[in-house]
């Protein structure tokens, strides 16, 4: 989901898993897929050496991997859920405490960028279904999720800026 500017909200967290893994990549990946090329090459002929074809490969994932972070971190809306004053809405980065209204199952989620989202750690996309019926609405509150079961009902307990 871009904003109004262009940019795609991200949690301080996930920017940081962002740069640290274009630092693993830089530091760590692309010298060892350099070195990798080198030693193919070595090798001799090139058009028959699956080493050197295998590595090569590997290069161009790590280079296009790099770009893709870079332009992700450029684009990004770094949104801190503690200084959000939202009184009391569910909005980017808030954790809702919700209760099925039927079922009465309890869970919690909070809402992240795309490239964040972890559904088992606990983490949903803002341009998820759930996250879409979320935002905007206050504790009390019932979300109404259109889901491939049919339509869910979420009572909102608690929301919370962490």
């Amino acid at each position: 989901m871009s904003t109004a500017t262009g940019r795609a909200p991200m949690t301080e967290r996930g920017a940081q898993a962002l740069r640290d893994e274009l630092k693993k990549l830089k530091s760590d990946d692309r010298p060892k897929v350099i070195a990798a090329i080198a030693d193919a090459r070595e090798h001799g002929d090139l058009k028959e050496n699956a080493e050197y074809h295998a590595a090569r490969e590997q290069q161009g994932f790590i280079e296009g991997r790099i770009q893709d972070i870079e332009a992700k971190l450029s684009n990004a809306q770094i949104i801190d859920p503690t200084k959000v004053n939202a009184n009391g809405k569910v909005v980017f980065g808030a954790t809702i405490e919700l209760a099925d209204a039927n079922s009465g199952e309890e869970m919690s989620y909070q809402i992240v960028g795309d490239d964040e989202s972890d559904i088992k750690a606990g983490r949903i996309s803002v341009n998820s279904p759930i996250a879409r019926a979320l935002i905007g609405k206050m504790e009390g509150d019932i979300a109404e999720v259109r889901a491939p079961g049919g339509v869910r009902e979420l009572e909102i307990i608690e929301v919370k800026y962490l």
